[in-house]
């Protein structure tokens, strides 16, 4: 039977739930795009079922940032999903702030070791810095989600180098992710 893997591409573009903007970039688009990308690695691996939560780029996911959370955990919950997984890009007030990192509900739990996984390869695959797992009990997506669920930040909008990575290399964050993924089920890529 496949994994079922949720892929919410987090964010809208416009006002409702809007991400961060910086150096030329959307972090709505951004987000919408790796989304897309690992979609197509996942639907393309007969070990792996996937479904988005946007499925369409200028799609706006709720009429406020609560009810657009709650849609999305809403989608995840009802499938149900095996595993939730959330894509940002970060921003920061000083510019020089960098790198990717993965947040999780709590410590030693089933996520915080899939986002361990997740972490070292997008960090091998596009040569971002490595951030760390963090906790942060407090994001929606990551407490109201009824399967082990990860929130990536892929890099900040607000550095450049970042910037300049997430403009890029989309696809290869996505292959980051995918690679995190095999590495964490100890699978071999079918492609």
């Amino acid at each position: 039977m496949p994994i079922r893997i949720f892929i919410d591409q987090g964010h809208n573009l416009g006002f409702v739930n809007a991400g961060a903007q910086a150096n030329g970039l959307i972090e709505s688009e951004i987000n919408y795009n790796v989304g897309i990308y690992l979609a197509e690695l996942l639907n393309a691996d007969p070990n792996f079922e996937v479904r988005t939560s946007r499925t369409d780029p200028e799609e706006v996911l709720g009429d406020t940032t609560a009810s657009s959370l709650a849609i999305r955990v809403g989608m995840a919950n009802e499938w149900p999903a095996d595993y939730f997984i959330s894509i940002h890009g970060n921003a920061n007030e000083n510019p020089a702030i960098n790198g990717a990192e993965v947040y999780v509900f709590a410590p030693y739990t089933e996520p915080f070791y899939l986002a361990e996984y997740v972490l070292d390869a997008i960090v091998e695959t596009v040569g971002i810095r490595n951030n760390g797992v963090r906790l942060n009990p407090s994001l929606y997506v990551l407490r109201r989600t009824a399967m082990p669920a990860i929130l990536v930040e892929l890099g900040y909008l607000t550095n450049l180098s970042d910037a300049q990575l997430l403009k890029d290399n989309q696809r290869l964050f996505a292959y980051g992710i995918y690679r995190g993924l095999l590495n964490y089920f100890g699978l071999q890529p079918t492609a």
